[in-house]
């Protein structure tokens, strides 16, 4: 696979707090030249993107980011407005007190409401590893199978750890056969890309791939 080709994984993402519209065009300029999988960028863009690229790019946004503990309803109505204005891709945040208190079963439905009404758009499940034991990512990769998420997913790239070789082997182990890993957050090198794509990952979060790839092009050239 070659430098290029890693990036037809990566959700091409721009996620600050301080993120301007200049920023975001260029994040999307760089989508469309390097056919990324997408761009993952905060709701409030979403309408406007949509209505300057069109079909030119797919668009992902954030729910209940990036803590993750909005209420059911509040995340619900997030994202249909995101799929209203656009979107095709929902990656959300779990309730991760309702792990913390062992109420998988409520986070369990949390994801499945949200499911029922991305419908055929994909709805990627962000599980924020760094806070959770082996025995609580074990069991959010139950209840995002058991919901019929497309995606689990590690991180947000704000806690205080990003993916690991590690997380993404144990995910393979207990997903169901119709749900995909998406690794995101510490993937700062094309080696880092390589190896999680090697490892299984479908989907690559990260703010620097393309600019990764190109350096890497122009030191060979």
């Amino acid at each position: 696979m070659s430098e290029l080709d890693l990036l037809q994984y990566v959700d091409h993402t721009l996620l600050k707090a301080v993120a301007a519209w200049d920023d975001i065009k260029i994040l999307c300029d760089e989508a469309v030249e390097y056919k990324t999988a997408s761009v993952c960028i905060p709701a409030s863009y979403v309408k406007r993107i949509h209505e300057e690229y069109g079909d030119k790019l797919a668009i992902c946004t954030v729910i209940g980011f990036p803590l993750g503990y909005s209420t059911k309803e509040v995340k619900v109505f997030e994202c249909r407005q995101a799929l209203e204005d656009g979107a095709s891709e929902i990656d959300m945040v779990i309730n991760i007190t309702d792990v913390k208190n062992g109420d998988y079963k409520k986070v369990e439905e949390e994801i499945a409401a949200l499911k029922k009404i991305t419908g055929d758009k994909v709805l990627k499940v962000i599980i924020e590893t760094c806070y959770l034991t082996e025995e609580e990512k074990v069991a959010m990769c139950k209840a995002v199978t058991n919901a019929g998420a497309d995606f689990i997913k590690t991180s947000t790239g704000f806690g205080t750890a990003g993916a690991t070789l590690e997380d993404v082997r144990l995910f393979k182990a207990n997903i169901g056969p119709d749900v995909k890993i998406k690794a995101a957050g510490g993937v700062k090198s094309v080696e880092d890309l390589e190896a999680f794509i090697k490892e299984g990952c479908a989907r690559i979060g990260t703010s620097s791939a393309v600019n990764l790839i190109k350096g890497k092009l122009a030191k060979e050239y």
